[in-house]
């Protein structure tokens, strides 16, 4: 059985604002998604999956244009897995280099601080 979720209910567990579930379905990443019989969105647990997925990558600095892109090979079938891959291990790398850029400058803090410290 699946399980379906109101729009409220949605902002809730993926963290993402109404108007950026609405930007996300007006763009093409969120593809499908349901309505009531009174128009009001429906969302299914695939549908949350696949946001926890976008959140990941938005939080992970992966470009609207990549993750469009990822998002068009996910939805053009097995064929593409070696496709989806080549991009998320590109992603992955520009992760590494963004997590160690942060970490030279957390020295630099820690520097400065040990220095404040010592002249304090």
């Amino acid at each position: 059985m699946t399980t379906t979720y109101t729009p409220g209910q949605v902002v809730e567990k993926t963290g993402f604002s109404l108007d950026t579930l609405r930007y996300y379905e007006k763009i093409g990443l969120l593809d499908g998604v349901g309505r009531t019989a009174g128009g009001r969105r429906q969302y299914r647990d695939d549908d949350v999956g696949w946001l926890e997925m976008l959140r990941c990558l938005r939080d992970t600095g992966m470009p609207i244009a990549a993750m469009l892109r990822y998002a068009h090979l996910c939805r053009a079938g097995q064929g593409t897995i070696a496709e989806r891959i080549g991009l998320l291990e590109e992603h992955d790398r520009a992760v590494d280099r963004q997590i160690r850029d942060l970490r030279a400058q957390q020295r630099h803090i820690r520097d400065k601080i040990a220095w404040y410290r010592a002249h304090s």
